[in-house]
């Protein structure tokens, strides 16, 4: 319980610091449905079905790390990483609260980017929505883990796309397959094994992270 309850406490922070100052999500929003309606105009209706997916996938992505690059800035700006690391408590539960915190946020911009893909280009099924649930959960264990990685430099923004986005191109093909292939199910296991594994990485790998 106590575990969870340092989760919670640090989850809530974050929460917090992002209602009071409305950084990240605000540009998230803006980013995510500027790029749709640029796609909507910008992509003739013959393209497909298929592409209009690849379209929603991109958005999503770059929307994703757009906040993974706003997501330790606070800590680092303020010094508040090395208090968090003395704190008496797992710090695996930091690298959870932070995942948590920006699955809230990218789970609040699709809320917006899904009705309006619906919108644009054409209604999203269930196996397509799962496969944005799921994937969206790999974004978060993974870009939390890699952008506390990145904050430590100097280069922040050039260092973390440069590692996230090779490892999110399994999360592209399993959600755009989920949303176009008549064997979604397999693409589902695949985002859900992705998320599994990865997951767990970067829980046991996280306080080697902050140490260094």
């Amino acid at each position: 319980m106590t575990y969870l309850a340092d989760v919670v406490a640090l989850t809530r922070k974050d929460l917090r610091i992002e209602l009071r100052g409305r950084d990240t999500l605000p540009a998230m929003l803006l980013f995510v449905v500027t790029a749709l309606v640029i796609f909507h105009f910008a992509i003739p209706d013959a393209a497909g079905d298929d592409a209009a997916y690849g379209l929603l996938w991109v958005a999503i992505v770059f929307t994703a790390l757009l906040g993974l690059a706003r997501a330790w800035v606070p800590e680092q700006e303020h010094g508040v990483l090395d208090g968090l690391v003395l704190a008496p408590c797992d710090r695996s539960a930091i690298w959870l609260g932070k995942a948590l915190a920006t699955l809230a946020f990218l789970v609040a911009a699709q809320a917006v980017a899904l009705p309006a893909f619906v919108l644009f280009f054409e209604p999203l099924g269930v196996a397509a929505l799962a496969g944005v649930l799921l994937a969206d959960i790999g974004i978060c264990a993974v870009g939390s883990l890699l952008s506390a990685m990145a904050a430590a430099g100097r280069a922040r923004e050039l260092l973390l796309p440069l590692l996230f986005l090779p490892l999110a191109i399994p999360l592209v093909v399993g959600g755009v397959g989920a949303a176009v292939s008549e064997q979604a199910e397999r693409f589902l296991l695949f985002l859900l094994l992705y998320d599994a594994v990865f997951a767990v990485l970067s829980w046991a790998s996280f306080e080697y992270v902050v140490t260094e």
